[in-house]
């Protein structure tokens, strides 16, 4: 009963107010009677409706209002997976640098000393790593390339292959 007699008015003042907000006015609209079946302020809805549905109309504007200011659109080509903050990315991105440090550990002696010097946190220089591991500084690359080349085929063999998508023949 009380939804009958306030749609009219609920639907005027949401037209109203919602244009200068950005917002969709069907999205103020349902709002409000959320708001409403939610119990919030129900005495108030049923002591003076017309105040209460302004009040209400208005509340929403404003939540919309400060939505808009917080919320950026994708950019062409962005998903919410490239961002660099995302939770997910940062846990999934902890599990692969975990996998490849235990897989660093388990190269043959002089590889697995030349990764974990590469790995270092401190980022050194090939100068600094040469000395480190008594080499010379051009031998460090083609060694890197042969040490990257095991892990690789390491890691490989660890990774379960991926499933078909689509028609299989």
């Amino acid at each position: 009963m009380l939804v009958r007699a306030l749609h009219a008015l609920v639907r005027a003042e949401a037209t109203a107010e919602a244009h200068a907000a950005g917002a969709e006015a069907a999205d103020v609209e349902q709002a409000v009677w959320l708001r409403l079946l939610e119990g919030r302020d129900v005495t108030a809805a049923l002591a003076d409706p017309a105040r209460w549905v302004r009040a209400a109309v208005r509340a929403e504007v404003r939540a919309a209002r400060r939505r808009a200011l917080r919320e950026r659109a994708y950019t062409a080509g962005e998903s919410p997976a490239d961002w660099a903050g995302c939770p997910e990315r940062i846990a999934v991105g902890a599990d692969e640098r975990r996998a490849v440090r235990s897989a660093v550990g388990r190269l043959p002696g002089r590889c697995r000393r030349l990764l974990e010097a590469m790995l270092a946190p401190h980022d050194p220089t090939y100068r600094e790593i040469a000395g480190e591991l008594g080499m010379s500084q051009g031998s460090l690359g083609p060694m890197r390339s042969r040490c990257l080349g095991c892990l690789r085929r390491m890691l490989a063999a660890e990774v379960v292959a991926p499933e078909l998508r689509g028609m299989e023949r």
